[in-house]
Order: C-alpha cells, then sequence, then structure tokens
C-alpha cells in the first residue's frame, strides 16, 4: 500500500480529502448508533465499503477518526451559532441568539450530539483536551453577555461567568433530556431558558 499522506507530510488529493470525509461521516452515524466502544474500526470500514487497512491509510487509530468526527461536529456547531450571533440586532440578542442556535443546532443534529457526549466521557482515551467544564464551553457566551452589560442592556455588576455557566449548564440539561425523550421540546425549553435569561438580567 502507498504510504499515507500523514505519514509522507503531503498535501490531500481530491479523492483522500473525498474518503476521509466519508470515513468520518460514517463515523459520526455510527458513534450516534452504537456508541464509541460499538464503533469499531472494521464496523467503519465496513459500513464504508473499504478495508480496514484503508481506513488505517488515512486514519492512524480510531482515536485519530473519533477526533476528527469531533471537529467536523464542533465546527458545524460553531459556524451556524457564529451565523446567528453576527447576524442578532443588538447585544442581548446576540445572547439569545446563541442559546437558541446551541439548542435549535443540535436539536437538528441528535446524532452530532451523541458524538459530542461519547467523545468527552472520560472512560474513552481519545485524546481530546476539551471537557464539558472547561473554560473554552463557556468563556465565548460570558463574552457576549459582558458585551450586553457593558452597553446597559443588561444590569451593571452581573456575574457573566456565572450566568454563561448556568446557562450552559441548562442547555446541556435540556439536550441531554432530548437524547432519552424524543418527544421532549426543544423548541419550548429554548424560550424557557431564554425567559430565565431575561428575568436574571434586568
Amino acid at each position: 500500500m502507498p504510504s499515507s499522506p500523514r505519514a509522507a507530510g503531503r498535501p490531500l488529493t481530491f479523492t483522500e480529502q473525498a474518503r476521509r470525509a466519508q470515513l468520518v461521516d460514517v463515523t459520526i452515524r455510527l458513534i450516534a448508533e452504537h456508541g464509541y466502544a460499538g464503533c469499531s474500526l472494521q464496523r467503519i470500514a465496513d459500513a464504508a465499503g473499504v478495508t480496514k487497512a484503508a481506513v488505517l491509510y488515512h486514519f492512524a487509530s480510531k482515536a485519530a477518526l473519533v477526533r476528527a468526527a469531533y471537529g467536523q461536529v464542533i465546527g458545524g456547531l460553531a459556524e451556524h451559532v457564529g451565523g446567528l450571533v453576527e447576524a442578532a440586532p443588538g447585544p442581548a440578542e446576540a445572547v439569545e441568539a446563541y442559546v437558541r442556535g446551541l439548542i435549535g443546532y443540535l436539536s437538528a443534529h441528535p446524532d452530532h450530539v451523541r458524538v459530542i457526549v461519547e467523545a468527552l466521557d472520560d472512560e474513552h482515551d481519545t485524546g481530546i483536551a476539551d471537557r464539558p467544564a472547561s473554560p473554552a464551553r463557556w468563556q465565548p457566551l460570558a463574552t457576549l453577555i459582558d458585551g450586553a452589560i457593558q452597553t446597559g442592556t443588561y444590569r451593571a455588576g452581573l456575574d457573566s461567568r456565572t450566568l454563561a455557566i448556568v446557562l450552559g449548564g441548562a442547555i446541556d440539561g435540556v439536550v441531554g433530556e432530548s437524547l432519552t425523550d424524543r418527544s421532549f421540546d426543544l423548541v419550548a425549553a429554548a424560550d424557557a431558558i431564554v425567559d430565565i435569561l431575561r428575568r436574571s438580567t434586568v
């Protein structure tokens, strides 16, 4: 077998990019269906219609493939939410767009929610540094809240870090509930969280 692009240190060809994208998409689907433990390299290869060796040609390990899947999921989420925040007409609207955008995206992509949960599980050695309690989880929202405080839209003295952590916990809670109960109304849940936000910032 020819040396892999990662081993050779050369740019990916169009065909290699397409194959890697296919493997990442398959991995997202299989993790959602079977969990991390049930998503072996052989199962990924079978679902993609390639050999296990072909998977290893593109990704050195299962953990590397899961990291790529996680990166794609987080990238899509960030792009969606970022676009909504940028389009918001004001600071308070930007905070609400963040909350609604995050819940809305995860509601529309339950497979991605499962990938995030499985990839960040401490029992799985994925090599992903991000964790639910890491500052990167609350800082973007806290920054938006600070913008609303600085413009006088939110009351002075509001603790942006605490509010961002509380909102993040609420978002995680309702999204988690939707995983176990598909009838759970995430749109209504988003409305409730935004109502709590508005009441706590005046």
